[in-house]
Protein backbone atom coordinates (compact mmCIF):
# COMPACT_ATOMS: atom_id res chain seq x y z
CA UNK A 1 0.00 0.00 0.00
CA UNK A 2 2.63 1.84 0.90
CA UNK A 3 4.36 1.69 -2.81
CA UNK A 4 1.39 2.26 -4.16
CA UNK A 5 0.95 5.70 -2.46
CA UNK A 6 4.81 6.46 -3.47
CA UNK A 7 4.34 5.64 -6.74
CA UNK A 8 1.12 7.84 -7.42
CA UNK A 9 2.49 10.45 -5.44
CA UNK A 10 5.40 10.85 -7.71
CA UNK A 11 3.66 10.45 -10.68
CA UNK A 12 1.21 13.20 -10.07
CA UNK A 13 4.35 15.70 -8.98
CA UNK A 14 5.78 14.74 -12.26
CA UNK A 15 2.19 15.80 -14.04
CA UNK A 16 2.30 19.10 -12.00
CA UNK A 17 5.40 19.91 -13.20
CA UNK A 18 4.99 19.38 -16.42
CA UNK A 19 1.86 21.57 -16.34
CA UNK A 20 3.35 24.30 -14.96
CA UNK A 21 6.75 24.13 -17.62
CA UNK A 22 3.92 24.18 -20.68
CA UNK A 23 2.36 27.22 -20.72
CA UNK A 24 -0.36 25.90 -22.24
CA UNK A 25 -0.97 23.15 -19.30
CA UNK A 26 -1.95 25.40 -16.47
CA UNK A 27 -5.03 23.24 -15.97
CA UNK A 28 -2.58 20.05 -15.70
CA UNK A 29 -0.64 21.24 -13.03
CA UNK A 30 -3.58 22.06 -11.13
CA UNK A 31 -4.88 18.97 -11.74
CA UNK A 32 -1.45 17.81 -10.18
CA UNK A 33 -1.35 19.24 -6.91
CA UNK A 34 -5.07 18.63 -6.22
CA UNK A 35 -4.27 14.58 -6.90
CA UNK A 36 -1.59 15.08 -4.98
CA UNK A 37 -3.38 16.64 -2.39
CA UNK A 38 -5.95 14.35 -2.32
CA UNK A 39 -3.75 10.97 -2.74
CA UNK A 40 -2.11 12.46 0.42
CA UNK A 41 -4.83 12.63 2.57
CA UNK A 42 -6.55 9.34 1.84
CA UNK A 43 -3.18 7.80 2.48
CA UNK A 44 -3.53 9.03 5.62
CA UNK A 45 -6.84 8.54 6.59
CA UNK A 46 -6.30 4.69 6.22
CA UNK A 47 -3.51 4.34 7.84
CA UNK A 48 -4.83 6.01 10.78
CA UNK A 49 -8.24 4.54 10.63
CA UNK A 50 -6.18 1.21 10.23
CA UNK A 51 -3.90 1.43 13.05
CA UNK A 52 -7.25 2.45 15.05
CA UNK A 53 -8.83 -0.98 14.34
CA UNK A 54 -5.96 -3.01 15.20
CA UNK A 55 -5.39 -1.04 18.22
CA UNK A 56 -1.69 -0.76 17.74
CA UNK A 57 -0.61 -0.68 21.59
CA UNK A 58 2.80 -1.40 22.57
CA UNK A 59 3.29 -4.61 23.71
CA UNK A 60 4.56 -5.14 27.50
CA UNK A 61 7.72 -5.99 28.13
CA UNK A 62 8.24 -9.53 29.69
CA UNK A 63 9.41 -10.13 33.52
CA UNK A 64 13.04 -11.25 33.78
Amino acid sequence: MLILVIVLVVLWVILAIVGFAIKGLLWLGIIGIVLVLGTLVIAFVRRSALSKRTGAKPSPRPKP
